[in-house]
């Protein structure tokens, strides 16, 4: 599906921190992949400053970060302020995994994208990003 950008939305798609699982980000990046998008995934073990730093120098539109370590509260706070420091204010910040739904809205009152939980259908996310991307970045 085209978008305003003439160009494949490209979505950075990391595991912050000690969370060893990373099956369901494969899952999601071979969804966004699927659905026309350009897919950087950073694989194991990042630190939040790898993660904007490789967005950066990627060129992204949006940064998912899946994480199942209860780590969330402290990994995704982390990610938006170095977003911020860099001016990357055009750039979603989404993810998933698990995360109570208080810290969900708790994250998104400070301005994070849209947090999805295990068993959201992947069609969800990607009409999610592409809308967000829409909105966001015509330029």
């Amino acid at each position: 599906m085209p978008n305003e950008l003439n160009r494949p939305i490209r979505v950075l798609v990391a595991k912050v921190g000690l969370d060893g699982h990373d099956r369901g980000a494969k899952v999601i990046a071979t969804a966004l992949r699927d659905a026309g998008m350009e897919v950087i995934y950073t694989g194991l073990r990042q630190t939040p400053e790898m993660v904007v730093n490789a967005a950066l120098q990627e060129d992204v539109d949006a940064i998912g970060i899946s994480i199942l370590s209860g780590a969330h509260m402290t990994v995704l706070p982390k990610v938006w302020q170095l977003m911020k420091e860099k001016k990357m204010d055009d750039v979603l910040l989404t993810g998933g995994g698990i995360i109570p739904d208080e810290d969900m809205k708790k994250l998104r009152s400070m301005g994070i994208g849209k947090l999805f939980a295990p068993g959201a259908p992947t069609s969800e996310i990607v009409d999610y990003i592409r809308d967000w991307v829409k909105e966001n970045r015509n330029f």
